[in-house]
């Protein structure tokens, strides 16, 4: 059963009535959503519970639907947050949500009888009149229960920060989608992650009051790490799915470096591999850790379902390269995901430097007199080749592709420069 696949993941957080749902679920197609406010221009990682979730549904036999919120997008959840969003410009949130659409379209089946929908919340927003508003939604809301809603609660106990009537309206909006989706396609299920657990239930109950239909909510958990961390941060900011903001070489490697203690349970939140496997390779990962053998399999699931058999080919044949293989082989392609955020990159206006020089540069060495003894002992590599002359010039004519260079210092410190042209 589907649910018991789920909670075996770990990837329910909360339900309505469990036995109810699980009746609800069995037997017959439902069709389901979950929404995706457009907040930059291409998702991130902690977004794809959710999407595979949905995913997972209808693997099992049941229509999802994906909503994109080109409308609550304008007006912003503030759920999880402080202070209030800024607001941002209409087209931009429109070509937001353009993005976005096509992003998701992969990790979803558009044919067929449980073929995936993807909507936009803007279409039956847009015309919607204050006065049908207040009377048709607004009416079936007490004041005295939104104030109680955590992400209101929250922001009004601060003596620094309230909550604007935009945001306090946000969990309306988000309601009124999910009668919509009753109405027009017979949306009986909203998934979410937990801290939008409040605003679903809100559509439950709107649901019910206006069409007297079953409605039922499941939220994922947010993920977190085992040390407390935020999960899916790194030195250089947020993972995207968006391979021009971070690149299928850094993606695989954030998946590959994850630690020990969460691998396993980052193979049954993120990869639909079957939880056989997965058990097999938690008990691989416990009698030779050193192995990262669970590690492996999770960068080389995801990064396959996010950039696709090509992507996986790239990153792996990247990271062959710089540990233990010849940086020769690399391709123009693969040293632009290098220059966009796979190792520490920098841009060289001069078409020769000297070697010296360009330790300093790239920061491989504080000073010309210490890169002078990293070169000396033999520590230095210019493209894979050791260079132990402190007069070596470094010449872009004879760089990689006529453009780049890659130093090492010791066994994994990496360096990128990049010539001008």
């Amino acid at each position: 059963m589907l649910l018991d696949e789920l909670k075996a993941r770990g990837l329910v957080a909360q339900t309505t009535d469990a036995s109810r749902l699980r009746s609800h679920l069995t037997g017959t197609m439902r069709t389901l959503y979950c929404g995706f406010d457009p907040t930059a221009d291409s998702l991130h990682i902690g977004n794809l519970v959710p999407l595979l979730t949905l995913r997972r549904f209808q693997c099992a036999g049941h229509r999802p639907i994906l909503l994109l919120g080109g409308a609550t997008g304008l007006i912003g959840d503030p759920s999880g947050r402080e202070a209030e969003r800024g607001l941002n410009d209409a087209e931009l949130v429109a070509e937001w949500v353009d993005r976005i659409g096509r992003q998701v379209e992969p990790f979803l089946e558009l044919d067929g009888e449980t073929g995936a929908r993807i909507e936009n919340n803007l279409e039956w927003t847009r015309e919607l009149d204050v006065i049908s508003y207040l009377r048709d939604v607004g009416k079936f809301f007490s004041v005295n229960a939104m104030i109680g809603r955590e992400s209101v609660r929250n922001r009004l106990q601060r003596d620094d920060e309230g909550i604007s009537y935009t945001e306090f309206s946000y969990m309306l909006l988000q309601a009124y989608d999910y009668l919509e989706l009753a109405r027009r396609h017979g949306c009986s299920l909203q998934i979410g992650g937990s801290d939008q657990w409040g605003n679903i239930v809100s559509g439950i109950d709107l649901v019910r009051r206006r069409l007297g239909r079953e409605a039922h909510a499941l939220t994922v958990p947010l993920v977190t790490r085992s040390d407390g961390a935020k999960f899916g941060k790194t030195a250089a900011g947020a993972v995207w799915l968006d391979p021009a903001k971070t690149s299928p070489y850094a993606f695989y490697q954030f998946w590959l470096n994850v630690a020990d203690a969460d691998a396993v349970s980052y193979l049954r939140l993120f990869t639909l591999l079957d939880l056989a496997t997965i058990d097999d390779l938690a008990q691989a990962a416990a009698r030779a850790p050193e192995r990262r053998e669970a590690q492996t399999r999770l960068a080389e699931q995801v990064t396959q379902l996010v950039h696709g058999a090509e992507g996986l080919s790239a990153a792996r044949r990247i990271t062959d390269c710089l540990f233990g293989g010849d940086p020769n082989r690399l391709e123009r392609g693969d040293l632009r995901q290098l220059e966009l955020g796979g190792i520490d990159s920098t841009a060289i206006p001069e078409r020769r430097l000297g070697l010296l020089a360009a330790l300093v540069a790239c920061g491989l060495a504080p000073s010309r007199g210490a890169a002078r003894k990293l070169v000396v002992a033999k520590g230095v590599s210019v493209n894979g080749q050791v260079r132990d002359d402190p007069a070596h010039e470094l010449d872009f004519a004879d760089a990689l592709h006529g453009r780049y260079y890659l130093l090492r210092r010791g066994k994994k410190n990496w360096r990128l420069l990049t010539g001008p042209g």
